[in-house]
């Protein structure tokens, strides 16, 4: 009788052992597609980047009186570059797209400058740039979102807390991205 019990507590011990290692390395795995989602937004994000001098020296000649517009883009340009984690990052994205936002809707008032091929080029790759990020940006929150929910829930959140996984961060918008846009007519 004593052997059946041993065999039956090995068993159990190694259904044990297994379930560990499996939700061991199933957190893993979420931990690794969040970063392989932050970068391809990264990726994303240095072209962009690239874009935005290619921009500002088409825009430079035709916007003289509009030198705080393109200076802010400059500026927003690099606090991106410098920006580290997800949330000043996010913050550092706000302001440029503010920024980009502004500078196209200036670009109205110079008709020389919307017809300059170079500038028409640009503005449309760039504004496909952003819709690229706002989708990586959304997969990337729901990577977030999977991951998260998984080292809190029971029993995994025993194996992820002695592992150290911890809470990842959601890429946020800015709360003025969030209002409303006045719209004149």
């Amino acid at each position: 009788m004593s052997l059946f019990w041993n065999i039956l507590l090995l068993g159990l011990l190694v259904v044990i052992v297994i379930y560990i290692v499996k939700t061991y390395n199933n957190l893993v795995m979420l931990s690794n597609n969040l970063k392989k989602a932050w970068a391809n937004i990264d990726v994303l994000l240095k072209q962009r980047y690239d874009e935005i001098p290619k921009l500002v020296k088409t825009v430079k000649g035709y916007m003289k009186h509009e030198r705080e517009t393109i200076i802010n883009v400059i500026k927003a340009r690099g606090q991106c570059i410098r920006a580290s984690g997800v949330g000043k990052q996010g913050e550092a994205e706000n302001m440029l797209t503010e920024a980009l936002g502004r500078l196209f809707a200036l670009a109205e008032k110079y008709p020389e400058l919307k017809a300059n091929q170079n500038f028409m080029y640009l503005q449309n790759r760039i504004t496909d740039i952003e819709n690229q990020i706002a989708d990586r940006r959304e997969f990337y929150n729901d990577s977030v979102n999977t991951y998260n929910i998984k080292i809190h829930q029971l029993p995994d959140a025993l194996i992820a807390s002695f592992a150290g996984f911890k809470d990842a961060e959601l890429f946020k918008i800015s709360p003025r991205e969030k209002r409303d846009v006045a719209i004149d007519f």
